[in-house]
């Protein structure tokens, strides 16, 4: 599909993955919403973003909020228009250090899944039904290779992007009849603030860059016809065609 003049929304867009892929789709000519929590990371993505030419706005709020979620979708539909690409980048790892299951308490598995799973689940059922009715659109939820992967101390979040995988294959049997595609992504290790919670230890020189990453799901959304819908994709084993 064609970049230029989408309507972008992406969650957790002030930093890490989800301020690349920002600023990569409003470089080729998209109209981007990002969503953060944090007004001053956003305003400093925004003014990057603006500065290298593109057009970007920003709604300062918390997926996890209940509240927050028919907000976040009115708002973006009132800056750019009726959505046609739905990133849902933002995630939580939960309290850090990481904890074992039995030692992680109910209700921060409740707040890992509000983040990761039903947050995303509400903005899908506000922004798809649109997206149906037009006949075309594009969701990509962005997973992990904890997913699939059982690592001690980080159960609570490799549940939360289980359960993404599985809404994404669900949405896309669902609405596939009607245009929409649904895909999953696992971006692999990247050099993020998140990654530096849960492992300090870890050798910045041995994770990808988010811009680079961010350059390979941006080719996944020119041609996600490419992948089966509901597909769970690598970026690392996307080959860039462009």
């Amino acid at each position: 599909m064609t970049i230029s003049n989408q309507s972008i929304l992406i969650t957790g867009g002030s930093r890490g993955l989800g301020r690349a892929l920002g600023l990569l789709l409003a470089r080729a000519g998209a109209r981007v919403v990002l969503v953060a929590r944090g007004a001053a990371e956003l305003d400093t993505a925004l003014v990057e973003i603006r500065a290298a030419g593109g057009v970007a706005h920003g709604i300062v709020a918390d997926i996890a909020d209940k509240n927050a979620v028919h907000r976040i979708a009115h708002e973006a539909a009132e800056l750019v228009g009726p959505i046609d690409i739905l990133v849902n980048a933002a995630s939580t790892l939960g309290p850090t250090p990481l904890r074992l299951l039995l030692d992680t308490e109910c209700e921060d598995l409740e707040k890992v899944l509000q983040t990761n799973l039903v947050g995303p689940f509400r903005l899908i059922k506000l922004i798809a039904g649109g997206m149906a009715l037009r006949g075309h659109g594009v969701v990509l939820n962005v997973s992990s290779d904890a997913a699939v992967e059982a690592y001690e101390t980080w159960g609570a979040y490799g549940l939360s992007k289980a359960a993404i995988d599985h809404l994404t294959r669900t949405f896309a049997a669902e609405l596939g009849d009607n245009g929409l595609r649904f895909l999953s992504v696992d971006p692999g290790e990247m050099d993020t603030t998140m990654h530096s919670d849960a492992i300090p230890e870890a050798d910045p020189a041995t994770l990808a860059r988010p811009a680079d990453v961010a350059r390979r799901i941006v080719d996944m959304l020119r041609d996600a016809g490419r992948a089966p819908n509901g597909a769970r994709l690598q970026a690392s084993r996307w080959e860039l065609v462009s």
